[in-house]
């Protein structure tokens, strides 16, 4: 009798997002903030560098819950709500601007673009 190969049905692990950054070593913290237009264009404002490339965000309409994916395939949470106002203009969007804001000044640093993947439960 052979065995068949079973799924791996565990869900992935879901970890902190502030590991994920540089400067969160107690001294610092994480400050994001995402901002979406009634076009469904979203920009994620952050103040501290990220560690790895993100590869892709997924977001939940159901939950409103935005998760960070990285190229080996682990997810991090956001860490913040976003409402409804949110998720009724982000379910247009297929890509988030990401903003790099200066600790300091406010100003902007740097920006890329990272893909977006809707899911609705």
């Amino acid at each position: 009798m052979t065995e068949e190969p079973q799924e791996n049905t565990e869900p992935k692990k879901v970890g902190n997002l502030t590991d994920f950054v540089y400067g969160t070593d107690g001294t610092g913290f994480l400050d994001i903030e995402v901002a979406v237009n009634e076009k469904g264009k979203v920009v994620l404002f952050h103040n501290r560098p990220f560690k790895h490339d993100i590869s892709w965000f997924e977001f939940d309409l159901g939950t409103n819950k935005l998760d960070f994916v990285l190229d080996n395939g682990d997810i991090r949470d956001a860490g913040l709500p976003l409402g409804r106002d949110v998720a009724k203009y982000m379910q247009n969007s297929h890509q988030i601007l990401m903003v790099l804001l200066n600790d300091e000044t406010g100003e902007a640093k740097e920006g890329s673009y990272v893909p977006l993947i809707i899911h609705k439960t």
